[in-house]
């Protein structure tokens, strides 16, 4: 250990970093080396540690939950799998055989992708859904963000959120000290007027009763200027959003993501071919009671339009007869607002790849409206800016057969520049998208006020004052120099 008392962690071997693929197969994971740690630090302690001239990619449970977003996973990519002109080529190369050799599938994670797909990524899947029927495309790309990456980590740190027990997968850590520095954040400033918004929502519900679409969702982007260390604002915002399926990616050229999403778009087990989605509908803040939105007949209708979408959608890709709705509406609290939530599972067909699940059902219907395609169109021209990874899907894609993403809402978008040799640090813009389903009830003025109850997150994330400085706190790590790898037979 350092005599100046530094942090130390695990750090995977970084040749062939970030090489863009081009047919690149990814090292086989025939055999799974698993390890415990005898640790106590919690996942902030790790990434206040880990050094800035490595990459960093963190799937993080918030609050521990024995079925939601139960574990945290911290990883380092070895290369980048970037989504281009050849999707369905690409999304393939992220399912993986399953490996023999693992000896307890309890973890979810021993090696695999973290990543995200961009919500522009359903028009690839769907051309039909890129403009309205006139051929129009409204919306302007200004971020130009790729359809989707992925980076490869077959070595990672996971934190069991229920049992507070970690493990390591794959190789053993290097070490390196580390600190977090500060950051500082401008005045947000939407991609509309709250006038030109309510309009919008007006001209939506004109389509619904028109018999176009019953219902749609309808975003504004909330823009500010940033500076400053995004591992900073990461260990803030996880701290206080609590979000079951929260994840930071620190991607190539001065990009990075941080989402605090509450909601799941599937997890999928390869072996048992299970597939569930948790579509999210109806928000009040936690101030006001839940039983008022439990009591919305507005609210419910809302997600129950939704899971027909989704019904539909699984249902284009599992067996006949296995789609059902396992829950059709409960009201869960989060930090700062309540949500109405269902769950749907279904079984995949044999022959079912991940690539073809993706297609069947991205974006998530909760995130488009019903019916999507033509939802979908109308997005297009009433949203003055795209969306790019927001309301897409960030998660893993493990090498063991689990597959989990994220409804990529309450998610932070970073575009700027990073100074050479440094990941934490970033000078650019920060974009955070806000919106709610429009039906044929919609109150304009209330539904606004939703997008901004969906903001309160952010708020208390930036705060009054961001020029702090933090040390990372020391933690000692269980392992030694001389030792290389795990084996399965220590997990």
């Amino acid at each position: 250990m350092d005599s100046s008392g530094g942090v130390y962690l695990l750090i995977g071997h970084m040749d062939r970093l970030f090489r863009t693929l081009g047919g690149y197969d990814p090292l086989p994971m025939g055999h799974c080396r698993m390890t415990r740690l005898d640790w106590t630090c919690d996942p902030a302690e790790v990434i206040a540690a880990w050094p800035a001239d490595r990459p960093l990619m963190v799937v993080h449970s918030g609050r521990g939950h024995p079925r939601w977003g139960r574990w945290t996973i911290i990883a380092s990519p070895r290369t980048m799998l970037r989504v281009g002109d050849d999707i369905l080529g690409d999304l393939g190369r992220l399912q993986a055989p399953v490996p023999e050799a693992c000896p307890d599938r309890s973890l979810p994670f021993p090696g695999g992708w973290i990543g995200y797909l961009g919500y522009d990524l359903g028009r690839r899947f769907e051309p039909a859904a890129a403009s309205d029927r006139h051929g129009r495309v409204g919306r302007v790309d200004d971020r130009a963000w790729p359809l989707g990456e992925f980076g490869w980590c077959p070595d990672a740190l996971l934190l069991d959120n229920r049992t507070r027990t970690w493990h390591a997968a794959g190789e053993l850590p290097r070490t390196r000290p580390g600190t977090l520095g500060s950051f500082s954040v401008g005045a947000l400033v939407s991609s509309v007027t709250p006038d030109a918004y309510m309009s919008s929502i007006g001209r939506t519900i004109e389509y619904i009763a028109a018999g176009d679409i019953f219902q749609a969702n309808l975003t504004h982007r909330l823009t500010a200027p940033f500076e400053g260390s995004t591992r900073r604002l990461c260990v803030e915002a996880m701290a206080l959003s609590g979000a079951w399926y929260g994840a930071y990616l620190e991607l190539p050229d001065g990009r990075a993501l941080l989402s605090l999403s509450p909601e799941l778009f599937l997890d999928v087990d390869a072996v048992s071919r299970r597939v569930v989605t948790r579509p999210i509908k109806g928000t009040r803040p936690s101030s006001a009671p839940a039983a008022e939105l439990l009591a919305s007949a507005k609210d419910a209708a809302e997600l129950n339009m939704i899971i027909d979408l989704v019904r539909n959608d699984l249902g284009r890709v599992c067996e006949f007869g296995s789609v059902r709705v396992s829950r059709a509406r409960t009201i869960e609290t989060h930090p700062t607002v309540h949500h109405g939530v269902a769950e749907i599972a279904g079984r995949l067909r044999p022959e079912t790849t991940l690539p073809d699940l993706l297609r069947a059902t991205f974006p998530g219907g909760s995130v488009t409206g019903a019916p999507k395609i033509r939802a979908m169109q109308i997005i297009d021209e009433l949203e003055p800016v795209s969306r790019g990874p927001y309301c897409g899907a960030i998660g893993f894609v493990g090498a063991g057969g689990r597959t989990v993403l994220n409804m990529a809402i309450r998610t932070i978008v970073l575009t700027g520049e990073r100074p050479e040799g440094s990941w934490d640090s970033l000078k650019g813009t920060l974009d955070y998208g806000v919106g709610g389903g429009i039906v044929a009830d919609s109150d304009p003025v209330a539904e606004y006020r939703e997008t901004m109850d969906k903001a309160e997150i952010l708020r208390r994330v930036l705060g009054p004052d961001h020029s702090r400085t933090s040390a990372a706190k020391p933690f000692e790590p269980p392992w030694t120099a001389s030792m290389q790898r795990f084996d399965s037979s220590t997990a």
